[in-house]
């Protein structure tokens, strides 16, 4: 449900669009940081697919991608950012210099906005697997959980041989499944495929067997024949979710993300990206860093103090009726956030 409806824009100081791990990660430190901070997502996105999560110290494997996302965000949402449930379609930067967001019905205004918003996976037509019960899109996750297991790899450009290549470090029997297509990778790509122990397979899958749990057990193919497998990858692609950055003018890369610098920062003022949008390995714990070195960087931009000695001297002294520079919403919530009652003692921390 959305935090608002209203027929006036709602205004922050940061707006985060896309509630996967970097977004969320970037509103949960700009929210501590003391701005006031709007999420907005349409749910969903390549996490909120993981039936496990793998590779995130303190997070155990039995805890669904889902389940992870839905902790996060009531997190953020503990320390007092606003949440909208919506898809934004358009962003432009307002006459005064700041970015207004159209999500549905809402209108955001907004001083800095952090695009999280992430890429799309190229998927095969069925009856190829569709689902992590035998298909997988990240070798650095899941490879791990086909140790000396039957492994296919679906594709047919050099992404998809190289993969295939890669998983003979972890098994023995690896398949280059082409689905009927032509292979496309070049002569010095298809010499090193054909000089290791990897079975490529041109014939059309025609057929999947699942086991009772309804994880993949084997494939069948036009030529008749069948084959067994626990699990594998697909290679087609990606296609990144870029609009909005392109709305705003950000500058993107010959692949396709998003460009940005050590901090996430693009190439127009007030406007960051982070997460699978930009270049870099689509791994959790790096996405999360991507949104807390974004967060931190959008801080230093926007935090009041401490004043700069051009300002001082054009301002004055800073009095002691201009501190705190924090939101009084943001410090209601901060004083009653279940981390400070304690010490603070209850009393205190209601008294507003």
């Amino acid at each position: 449900m959305n935090a608002y409806m209203s027929e006036t824009p709602a205004e922050y100081e940061v707006t985060v669009v896309g509630g996967g791990p970097a977004g969320l990660t970037a509103a949960l430190y700009t929210t501590r940081l003391g701005h006031d901070t709007a999420v907005v997502d349409r749910g969903g996105g390549r996490a909120a697919m993981m039936a496990e999560t793998h590779n995130v110290i303190g997070v155990t494997e039995d805890v669904s991608g889902a389940e992870f996302l839905r902790t996060a965000l009531e997190q953020v949402k503990g320390y007092g950012a606003d949440h909208y449930r919506d898809f934004v379609s358009t962003a432009e930067r307002t006459a005064e210099g700041r970015i207004r967001l159209t999500a549905g019905d809402e209108t955001i205004i907004t001083d800095r906005v952090v695009l999280a918003t992430g890429f799309t996976d190229g998927r095969p037509d069925p009856p190829a697997p569709r689902t992590a019960r035998g298909l997988h899109y990240c070798l650095h996750c899941d490879a791990y959980m086909l140790v000396d297991a039957p492994v296919y790899v679906m594709g047919n450009g050099s992404s998809a041989a190289h993969v295939a290549m890669i998983m003979l470090n972890f098994t023995d029997d690896v398949d280059l499944l082409l689905n009927g297509d032509d292979p496309e990778w070049d002569e010095e790509t298809d010499r090193q495929l054909r000089a290791h122990p990897v079975d490529i397979v041109s014939e059309e899958v025609t057929g999947i067997e699942n086991d009772e749990d309804g994880w993949l057990a084997a494939m069948e193919f036009a030529d008749g024949t069948r084959r067994d497998y626990r699990g594998g990858f697909a290679m087609y692609g990606s296609e990144y979710n870029t609009d909005l950055a392109e709305q705003l003018g950000c500058a993107l890369n010959d692949d396709g993300t998003v460009a940005v610098d050590d901090h996430g920062a693009t190439s127009v003022e007030g406007v960051y990206a982070v997460g699978d949008v930009t270049p870099g390995h689509n791994q959790i714990p790096t996405a999360m860093g991507q949104g807390a070195r974004a967060g931190i960087d959008i801080h230093y931009d926007l935090r009041e103090f401490p004043k700069s000695l051009e300002e001082l001297e054009a301002e004055g002294a800073v009095g002691p009726g201009d501190v705190p520079g924090m939101a009084d919403r943001l410090r209601r919530h901060a004083r009653q956030h279940e981390g400070n009652v304690g010490r603070r003692g209850t009393a205190e921390a209601a008294d507003d």
